[in-house]
């Protein structure tokens, strides 16, 4: 389902993730994404241990910008096995590093995960950050494809052995509501 390459990541001498904004990258990469989404999420039921069965759902999303563009803030909206379930993303554009950084909380912990940093490319987007799933240190890596801007792909991808090779988890394949 993802045939796009992840790119290549690079460390520094502390083993910290380098991420370089691309010449394109600007505070308007997320202006296509303003309003109100239906989303089709097809995400994996458990992670990193070979697991082949997805769960898919319904899901509603509505982001508005914030800070003069330099940042946006969305809620998700579905519900797991009955029980709602809110999410919700906070975006901010760095100016001097042109780079995003994108913040994820929701209903089942309550708090910030670490967040992914990176730029769009064109239409195609990968944002990274280091992190821990069960106990264990990965990598996270977001990508946004926008090549057909009423019909975005956000998906998630984990590695736990560097960035050598990549789990695809979660997708969410969106469409603008009415």
């Amino acid at each position: 389902m993802n045939e796009m390459e992840i790119p290549k990541l690079s460390f520094d001498e502390n083993g910290g993730l380098v991420i370089v904004a691309s010449p394109t990258s600007s505070k308007h990469d997320f202006d296509f994404f303003e309003g109100k989404w239906n989303l089709k999420n097809r995400k994996l039921k458990t992670r990193l241990n070979g697991c082949t069965d997805w769960v898919e759902f319904d899901a509603t999303q509505e982001m508005h910008r914030i800070l003069h563009g330099k940042g946006n803030i969305d809620n998700f909206i579905a519900s797991f096995d009955g029980e709602p379930f809110e999410g919700m993303s906070l975006r901010l554009f760095n100016p001097e590093t042109r780079l995003w950084s994108i913040y994820w909380a929701d209903t089942s912990r309550g708090e910030m995960d670490p967040p992914v940093k990176g730029s769009f490319d064109g239409d195609i987007a990968h944002f990274f950050t280091k992190d821990t799933y069960e106990g264990k240190p990965i990598l996270v890596v977001f990508r946004w494809d926008v090549r057909d801007k009423g019909n975005p792909i956000w998906s998630q991808a984990f590695s736990a052995d560097n960035g050598e090779t990549w789990e695809w988890n979660w997708y969410m394949f969106m469409s603008k509501a009415n």
